[in-house]
């Protein structure tokens, strides 16, 4: 089925003849019945939707329950970002790094225009211009993707400035980035020969490839998250990361809160976490301390620049919320649970009987009867998930109840802290403040997580995910680090505070010690308390750690061993941790990794002293 074309030549308002030529060269490239250029308008929204519902790609779901929201479920063999599939073609293999896959850009174009060679034959190529940040803020960049996924078109409208207002601020001159997608699924084959088409089309063949030199992103064969909107990581991490890099800035996976104490003092936070450990939760935290307040500025993605004032100033990219639904509820994540009411799309979660959707953690009773997210009958005793462990929801943020009011500004915020957390079952304590940015750096460049369901791979190793960037940089990783070390330089004593978070810690049997979720704030309360002064810390090889008395634990029924066991120096522990760094640390060329960080990990292993064993 092709698609309804609503405009198939540039509007009256497209003054950037680089675009028109470009969009005209990859039409003749991938041969689509038409071309057309989206405006952004909620009439195009409601068209694509309907004509997607009749496709079998959405589900129209209970307008009592969800109104002006839908279902789609994936391909099986499309549910994730493939990370082995992601490839950085810079010209040359060292400036990707260990970290990345890398492919020689002059060889991967002509595998890439062999693929995309006809891929769109019997579908409607579609041109999406689109800002990241609010259309001309001087931290904002464009972006133009073409794609022949009307999913994708859906979804772009939500996560991105996109349409008549971003084409009209492209001015000639002004730099974009060129996004090619395609799902790899022509309708018409070499014999001209047209075929039914699939409710999810894709390629078994993919290919996310970014070539850093030249601002340009190709993405081939699936139609799922990342991979497929490339506004998202693509865009505003492994292209803008290189972008940061060479203009001074930092592109980071972070969300950014507003914190006001109950003395009505205002922070700004910014928090780097792997997929799927805990982003959305802090960055739509409701605190259950009273006189607390927590907004929203962004979940996933911030774009942070030095200001006027020599001080970092962050916006968030998006304009929407890309979540992980399963283990999103009331109990949980209450904010994301009211901001998914409607006008949103759900991908690979279950459908109730009663047209509305639901997955493992979004109620404590589990429907009697649901389709998982397969289209299968499901009951609780089917001893399967209803919900892909990677099921999204996709909403515009401005219907988040605690979104701030000033979001959405061109301007930014001051960032105060930085947070980085994953997932640590031991050794790292629940909150830790790095006494330098030196420290801080080294905090970052040594996270490490257990792996989940965000990627395709095991679930539950744990891996070194260095910034929560490791999927994300679009460079090498030890010039990465060493950009960070710069932006310290330059900012001085204007650079934000660092700490590190764990809300993971396991006691024996494997069970959270620490109750998370809401109660972060109360962690959240003691970093504020130490960006005023208030509060002391403990000075300790891996920084300062709070005081057990200092730290609010009014209410919650743990224990004085439990919190002296989240909260202390596992001497022993760090000194496996530090050796385990530096085999991290050797993997990285010699030549490219900053001295600074070796020297903080000798600073680490003498202040941790040798191990003493009994006589």
């Amino acid at each position: 089925m092709t698609m309804l074309a609503t405009r198939t030549t540039p509007p009256l308002n497209h003054r950037n003849p680089e675009i028109a030529d470009w969009v005209d060269d990859i039409a003749r490239l991938t041969t689509p019945d038409e071309v057309v250029w989206v405006d952004g308008s909620t009439a195009e929204w409601d068209r694509l939707t309907k004509e997607m519902v009749a496709q079998g790609t959405l589900i129209r779901l209970n307008p009592e329950w969800r109104p002006n929201s839908f279902l789609a479920r994936s391909d099986p063999a499309d549910v994730a970002r493939v990370e082995d599939r992601t490839f950085i073609c810079s010209v040359d293999p060292d400036d990707a790094g260990p970290t990345n896959n890398w492919r020689d850009p002059s060889i991967m174009r002509l595998e890439l225009s062999e693929l995309f060679s006809h891929s769109m034959r019997g579908r409607t190529m579609y041109v999406i211009p689109f800002s990241m940040g609010p259309i001309g803020g001087a931290l904002s960049q464009f972006g133009v993707q073409i794609t022949d996924s009307p999913y994708v078109v859906a979804s772009m409208a939500l996560m991105t400035r996109m349409g008549d207002a971003a084409l009209e601020a492209i001015t000639p001159g002004t730099p974009w980035v060129p996004a090619l997608h395609s799902v790899g699924a022509p309708l018409v084959d070499d014999d001209g020969v047209r075929h039914d088409d699939s409710a999810w089309p894709n390629n078994e063949n993919k290919y996310i490839c970014h070539f850093p030199e030249s601002r340009e992103i190709w993405s081939f064969g699936s139609g799922y998250g990342g991979n497929a909107l490339l506004g998202k990581k693509c865009f505003a991490l492994r292209i803008a990361s290189v972008m940061a890099r060479d203009e001074g800035w930092m592109a980071e996976h972070m969300l950014i809160v507003r914190v006001t104490s109950p003395e009505n003092r205002v922070f700004h936070l910014a928090a780097a976490f792997p997929s799927a450990c805990g982003k959305t939760n802090l960055a739509m935290l409701a605190p259950t301390i009273p006189g607390w307040k927590v907004e929203t500025i962004g979940d996933d993605i911030a774009w942070m620049r030095p200001g006027p004032d020599g001080r970092l100033r962050a916006i968030n990219p998006e304009r929407g919320f890309f979540g992980v639904a399963p283990g999103t509820g009331l109990s949980t994540n209450p904010v994301a649970t009211k901001t998914i009411w409607g006008n949103t799309i759900f991908t690979n979660v279950a459908l109730r009987d009663d047209g509305d959707v639901w997955w493992e953690g979004l109620t404590d009773t589990p429907p009697a009867h649901a389709t998982d997210w397969a289209g299968n009958d499901w009951t609780p005793a089917s001893g399967t998930r209803a919900a892909h462990p990677n099921g999204r929801f996709t909403v515009a943020a401005d219907q988040c109840p605690t979104i701030a009011d000033d979001w959405n500004s061109p301007d930014g915020v001051v960032i105060d802290a930085i947070l980085f957390g994953g997932r640590r079952p031991s050794t790292v304590p629940l909150v830790s403040q790095a006494r330098t940015w030196q420290q801080g750096v080294f905090m970052g460049a040594t996270m490490a997580s257990e792996t989940t369901a965000a990627a395709t791979g095991e679930v539950g190793v744990l891996r070194h995910d260095p910034f929560a960037m490791l999927p994300f940089t679009g460079y090498n990783m030890a010039d990465y680090f060493a950009h960070w070390i710069a932006m310290g330089e330059r900012l001085g004593e204007n650079a934000p505070a660092i700490f590190s978070v764990n809300w993971f810690r396991t006691d024996a049997d494997g069970r959270f010690i620490w109750p998370g979720f809401s109660e972060n704030a109360r962690v959240i309360e003691w970093i504020v308390g130490r960006l005023e002064g208030d509060l002391a810390a403990r000075a300790t090889p891996i920084g300062g750690l709070p005081l057990a008395h200092e730290l609010n634990l009014d209410g919650l029924s743990l224990d004085v061993d439990e919190i002296r066991g989240i909260i202390d120096l596992d001497k022993t522990a760090w000194r496996r941790e530090a050796a385990e760094i530096a085999d991290y640390f050797g993997t990285f060329d010699e030549t490219r990794f900053p001295i600074e960080l070796r020297r903080e990990l000798e600073r680490l292993t003498r202040e941790l002293g040798p191990e003493v064993t009994p006589s």
